[in-house]
């Protein structure tokens, strides 16, 4: 007699002969149908599950590739508990406190980055002008959907191509030298932008005190910035913003534009004033690594490429890998003045340029960066398709949407970029 439960399969072969079940034609037949069903269905009820989860197919596909990378709250290596982690990113180390922005994040469990290029407010070009006669503010040329989503991120950054003085003099043989009203620093406020970058090549157009009343008068703006110093410590260090969901972030910002031994965009020294300069770039990959070892997500805003070109030159392929292999865990480039390539290098996205944002009259296709982390340490990229025309800059709808989305998934055939523009690795 057999135990309950038990399993003789001596007795259960004697009721059924496989072999002889295998022969008959219906068995077959019921074995393929039940195999199309399974390799057919199963991954139909994946993309289901996502489309109930994003509510949108287009996102179906790519929803589930957000790249994990450490952030803030999340441990950098496997010795490190989150816990710990999460205390070491609240940390303020000694020497940061002046670079360092306590901030509260619209969500619990996020933090939202936003990155636009070039904008220009001097008043002897059509650009600035607009923005002038508009009393100084965004309203009316940055279109109001743009202007929402600059302002509803918990950072907002741009490219303060410019300097912000009334005095100085011009770089002799210059062809293009840019200045505006310190006044007008105001209008970055009205646009909700909390950070610039001013390691580029205008920074110092209008000399030494122009540059000194440039970082001034974003000091009374209440505007953070990057990338320019009254020393090379101060032009180098990272900027870090430290949120009330324990998150933190470090922006580092830095030009490789002039390339010349002696440019007129003066780099600081540790005895004078000048922006942070990266052609040769120990400093700027030290700097991400010290940013990585306080526990930051690391971002550089770095000015690089050849203008007017989609095409990435050689120093940007090089130095992107450099920068990424430091430690990186995003890098936005200006400079082209118009957009180039979104790519994954060694895994660390890079948008090699942003273009112009709102810099001058022509039309140009540009565009917003939105970048999301999340506490449990993925990350969402999301490219905003922009158009700057006629001293105004919008978001594309309808067709100019899809061009401009498609355009740029054209040039970037190392990345997926969905319906609504999110961006994930190929």
């Amino acid at each position: 007699m057999r135990r309950k439960g038990y399993y003789d399969q001596d007795h259960w072969t004697d009721k059924i002969n496989i072999k002889k079940l295998l022969q008959k034609p219906q068995t077959v037949a019921f074995l393929l149908t039940f195999a199309i069903v399974l390799a057919i269905g199963v991954p139909a009820l994946f993309i289901v599950k996502s489309y109930k989860q994003t509510g949108n197919m287009q996102r179906s596909p790519f929803a589930s590739k957000w790249e994990a990378i450490p952030e803030a709250a999340m441990a950098t290596n496997a010795a490190v508990t989150s816990e710990e982690a999460a205390h070491k990113a609240a940390v303020i180390f000694e020497g940061d406190e002046d670079y360092t922005h306590v901030i509260g994040a619209g969500d619990e469990d996020t933090v939202t980055i936003g990155f636009a290029g070039d904008v220009l407010f001097d008043t002897g070009y059509a650009v600035g002008d607009a923005f002038k006669r508009a009393g100084n503010t965004a309203e009316g040329v940055v279109g109001q959907s743009l202007l929402e989503k600059m302002r509803g991120v918990d950072i907002m950054m741009v490219n303060n191509e410019f300097a912000y003085s009334t005095g100085g003099t011009p770089t002799e043989g210059k062809t293009y030298t840019f200045r505006a009203d310190p006044a007008s620093a105001s209008i970055l406020n009205t646009m909700g932008v909390d950070i610039v970058g001013l390691a580029n090549n205008h920074a110092y157009d209008y000399g030494q005190q122009a540059f000194l009343d440039t970082m001034a008068a974003l000091d009374n703006a209440g505007v953070a910035y990057a990338g320019a110093g009254a020393t090379i410590e101060q032009a180098s260090h990272p900027v870090y913003y430290i949120t009330d969901n324990g998150m933190k972030i470090a922006i580092i910002c830095a030009t490789q534009i002039e390339r010349l031994d002696n440019p007129d965009t003066k780099g600081a020294t540790e005895t004078s004033p000048g922006v942070f300069r990266c052609l040769n770039d120990s400093l700027l990959l030290e700097k991400v690594r010290e940013a990585r070892e306080k526990n930051a997500y690391v971002v550089v805003f770095i000015h690089w490429g050849t203008e007017s070109t989609t095409e990435i030159d050689y120093l940007q392929r090089d130095q992107a890998k450099e920068i990424a292999d430091a430690g990186a865990n995003l890098i936005i480039g200006s400079h082209p003045h118009v957009l180039q390539k979104i790519d994954y290098v060694d895994g660390v996205p890079v948008v090699y340029s942003l273009g112009n944002y709102i810099f001058n009259s022509k039309t140009l296709d540009t565009g917003m960066v939105i970048t999301t982390l999340h506490k449990d340490g993925t990350v969402n990229l999301q490219f905003v398709p922009a158009i700057q025309s006629g001293c105004t800059v919008r978001e594309a709808t309808g067709e100019e949407y899809s061009r401009v989305l498609n355009e740029m998934a054209a040039m970037s055939p190392g990345i997926n970029l969905d319906g609504n523009g999110y961006i994930s690795p190929r």
